[in-house]
């Protein structure tokens, strides 16, 4: 569809709808290995004593997927478009995810999670490039909290799904919810900034992945703003998805439930979605924003880590608390979006929460083998203490963007 002249006030339009949707099937998907983990090994015969090596190594073969598809979805997105580039992923996810409920050994498995990745990969940076282009500079904000605290509750539904259905069933759900949002893509239309440098700045290379790291000054904000977003996904694929295996270090007096855990966790993620997107539009600042839910995500990792002989109700608390510091997800993607031009907005937008996510990897890594050294416990604190030393350093360098006008080019 074509896209508008002007751009739009509104937060509750269409494209923020169908990138909300989109991201909402997105998570339910993403998140949906780590809750139904355990049964799904299970039902495959992984023995007990392997649950959390072929966990992790599942987890490694879908954030390999989303490293590779966030670079090239986001150059396809600066090169051929938004919109085709967002539904195509949606259509590539859900599929892989109905296959997914196929599986029956665990190389099937693997395969089928990094492609169901690789699609994964592009529909948040595509819609938040897309959020971000067709919304004035004052209320844009407003949009992308939206598209994040909407998105992320996808991972309630996942819960509610596989607590209800089998593993198999739970899959299918998903990957039929994905296919179904495809038949919104006739009311959706195509970035207007897009088109303009697309038909009157034909000279400007688009999509150039490598022109990130031949500017010295381009590539430290590239990366900074990679490490911004790294202390998310140590909290969940850390102390969320392993916290059955925390729990049992920290003497917590219950049980805890993986998927359980998840579902909390992402409660407290799609308040503080809302909460930080809002601050930020409030404050008139990301940067501020940011700061302020680092300093809770100490605050609550600390809490984590003290919790020894707490009762499992306490953990699942503090579990959400932990969500609801880490919901600035929305702010953070916004304020890799802001931070580049035109064309090479998608590119950068889809690949940093994909090396985000792809942090994981370094950091199963590091837990493992710091493991050995030591106890789980102890190289969680390592870890944890890392991740987020390095993200107040990189807030510290990124520019404030709350009112830059995005309508510009990298040369």
């Amino acid at each position: 569809m074509t896209s508008p002249n002007t751009t739009l006030k509104n937060p509750f339009n269409i494209v923020v709808i169908v990138a909300s949707l989109g991201y909402f099937v997105d998570i339910y998907d993403l998140i949906l290995f780590g809750i139904v983990r355990v049964p799904s090994l299970k039902g495959i015969g992984i023995a007990d004593d392997q649950l959390l090596e072929k966990g992790i190594y599942l987890l490694n073969m879908q954030m390999i997927g989303m490293l590779l598809g966030g670079i090239l979805w986001g150059i396809m997105g600066d090169k051929k478009g938004r919109l085709p580039v967002l539904f195509f992923t949606i259509a590539l996810y859900s599929i892989a995810n109905i296959a997914n409920g196929f599986v029956t050994n665990i190389e099937q498995y693997a395969l089928l999670r990094f492609f169901a990745g690789l699609g994964l990969a592009g529909e948040l940076g595509i819609g938040i490039t897309l959020v971000a282009e067709v919304m004035t500079k004052e209320t844009r904000g407003y949009g992308t909290t939206l598209v994040s605290g909407i998105g992320i509750a996808g991972a309630v539904l996942g819960f509610l799904v596989a607590d209800v259905f089998n593993w198999r069933i739970a899959y299918f759900v998903g990957g039929g919810l994905g296919l179904l949002l495809l038949f919104l893509r006739a009311f959706v239309y195509e970035s207007g900034m897009f088109e303009k440098t697309k038909e009157t700045h034909k000279h400007i290379k688009r999509g150039n992945f490598m022109s990130l790291f031949t500017n010295r000054k381009r590539l430290m904000k590239y990366i900074f703003c990679i490490l911004i977003g790294v202390p998310v996904w140590f909290v969940i694929a850390i102390l969320v998805i392993m916290s059955p295996e925390f729990s049992k270090a920290l003497n917590i007096n219950g049980p805890i439930v993986g998927g359980a855990a998840i579902m909390w966790h992402y409660v407290g993620a799609s308040i503080g979605s809302f909460a930080t997107g809002l601050l930020s539009q409030w404050l008139k600042s990301r940067r501020k924003a940011l700061l302020i839910a680092f300093i809770f995500l100490i605050l609550f990792t600390l809490i984590y880590f003290s919790s020894y002989g707490f009762s499992s109700v306490s953990f699942y608390i503090i579990i959400a608390l932990l969500g609801m510091a880490q919901g600035y997800w929305a702010v953070f993607i916004t304020i890799a979006s802001e931070q580049f031009g035109t064309n090479l907005r998608a590119t950068v937008t889809t690949t940093v929460p994909n090396f985000v996510r792809g942090a994981t990897i370094p950091i199963t890594l590091a837990i493992l083998f710091l493991k050995q050294k030591f106890d789980l416990l102890t190289a969680g604190i390592i870890v944890g203490t890392v991740c987020i030393g390095l993200a107040l350093i990189a807030l510290h360098y990124l520019e404030e963007t709350f009112h830059k006008d995005l309508d510009y080019h990298e040369e």
